[in-house]
């Protein structure tokens, strides 16, 4: 018989919020609003391309933050703790993959889409094979692929963290976080969306920064994690079965091609091509490189976005590793290890 695997316990409301807590929240939304505001103001959205490329003005750092915000949103950021507490390392594979691809987006691709003097992709397959209607189906296809497979998850998860940390109505977080980021995108445009993506990256990054540190100092510096997550068997398990039972190629990246989860091949070739389909080709990515103010700018925000994605690895996989050794009883559950891993760390009883 199978052990009791209920996540019942996943939606209840967080801890009481101390004065810190609410305060440190206020200003996060406040300045969010701030510069979705101010960059709102600021973008000529007068144009066509003032508004879906903000004016073809924008310099490498805030573009190549907001690649790197635009692929790393709240249900990435969640799934990739998961992954690394129930499988190790080799989801990193799927980071890494960016950091020569985007390279190829700034001094293949993007030449050829300027050159095109194009505002989106389907404008651009208009151009090259022509008629109408490949450019309405890849526009609609688009639309629905986006809707259905990353933003709806994006919010999804960001409601979700929300309603688990601060204990707030699901359904209120979901229409809080919608209605904030449709009244900047909508007023702002492109130019909105960069700025207020950038400023995401720097919250991720330093709260990933602080979090990592402090869980290693919990599991003992790196070199005990290896053993620390082999010996991390969760509480809660399927018997007769190796399921949710730790891997024993968790810190490999490259792994068997028959027996590993992540085979080698596949993520050495097949990822490739669909890195490249989605660094390459995606409107949301390739619009931000097409704001550039010029081809530099546009190899420099791919470069800088290059760096960023090398860090999920060691700010995201690896705490959530370190989550399953801490929380065995919560593992598969990934945002309830991640939310007991932050309050942990933060001084706090654990719920």
């Amino acid at each position: 018989m199978a052990a009791d695997n209920s996540t019942s316990g996943l939606h209840a409301p967080g801890p009481q919020l101390s004065v810190v807590d609410i305060t440190i929240i206020t200003v996060y939304f406040a300045l969010n609003v701030a510069v979705g505001i101010w960059s709102s103001c600021r973008a000529s959205r007068n144009t066509v391309s003032g508004y879906f490329l903000a004016g073809r003005d924008m310099t490498w750092g805030p573009m190549g933050a907001s690649l790197f915000a635009s692929s790393e949103g709240s249900g990435l950021f969640i799934g990739l703790a998961g992954s690394g507490a129930a499988g190790g390392l080799a989801v990193a594979g799927f980071e890494w993959h960016a950091t020569y691809v985007l390279l190829a987006l700034a001094w293949v691709f993007v030449p050829i889409y300027i050159s095109s003097e194009i505002v989106t992709m389907p404008e651009y397959i208009q151009k090259r094979y022509g008629g109408q209607r490949i450019r309405m189906y890849l526009s609609v296809l688009s639309l629905l692929l986006s809707v259905f497979t990353k933003i709806s998850m994006d919010l999804y998860a960001g409601a979700l963290f929300v309603h688990i940390c601060l204990g707030w109505s699901f359904y209120l977080s979901t229409i809080l976080t919608l209605t904030i980021t449709a009244l900047y995108t909508i007023a702002g445009g492109l130019a909105a969306v960069i700025y207020t993506d950038a400023l995401q990256t720097l919250i991720m990054v330093v709260g990933a920064v602080i979090l990592t540190v402090k869980a290693f100092e919990q599991i003992g510096g790196y070199e005990q994690l290896a053993a620390a997550y082999a010996r991390a068997v969760p509480s809660r398990i399927i018997s007769n079965t190796t399921c949710h039972m730790p891997r024993a190629d968790a810190m490999h990246m490259f792994r068997d091609p028959y027996t590993g989860d992540l085979p080698w091949t596949g993520m050495t070739f097949g990822l490739t091509i669909m890195a490249t389909w989605y660094w390459c080709t995606d409107q949301v990515i390739v619009q931000r490189s097409l704001s550039a103010r010029d081809l530099n700018h546009a190899k420099g925000g791919s470069i800088l976005a290059s760096y960023l994605k090398m860090l999920p690895m060691g700010l995201i996989i690896m705490p959530g590793m370190i989550s399953r050794v801490l929380f065995p009883g919560c593992e598969g559950t990934s945002l309830c290890c991640r939310h007991r891993l932050i309050h942990k760390l933060g001084s706090r009883p654990p719920t």
